[in-house]
């Protein structure tokens, strides 16, 4: 992702900034979404794996990116509450 988009995007929930999720965070993501649960905010749940996605820098919410475009759709956060303790930050 364009470093200056990164830049000016922020969480449109909490309105903190947002990093690009490492490869293990998505590594953990993608292992819970395997599992069958990991589900968004409202509570639809997550099928495809995540190649990329942002987070939040408090590390509470994660927003999945498509085809390079970040969905920024309060409701398509996910919580990282539904992931192993330790799995992001």
């Amino acid at each position: 992702m364009d470093k200056r988009l990164l830049d000016i995007l922020c969480c449109p929930v909490s309105k903190r900034p947002l990093r690009m999720a490492t490869s293990r965070e998505l590594a953990a993501l993608n292992q819970v979404i395997e599992q069958g649960g990991l589900v968004t905010v409202a509570d639809v749940t997550v099928t495809e794996s995540l190649a990329e996605a942002l987070v939040t820098t408090d590390g509470q919410l994660v927003y999945r990116i498509h085809d390079g475009i970040p969905v920024m759709l309060p409701e398509e956060g996910i919580g990282t509450q539904q992931l192993p303790s330790g799995s992001l930050g």
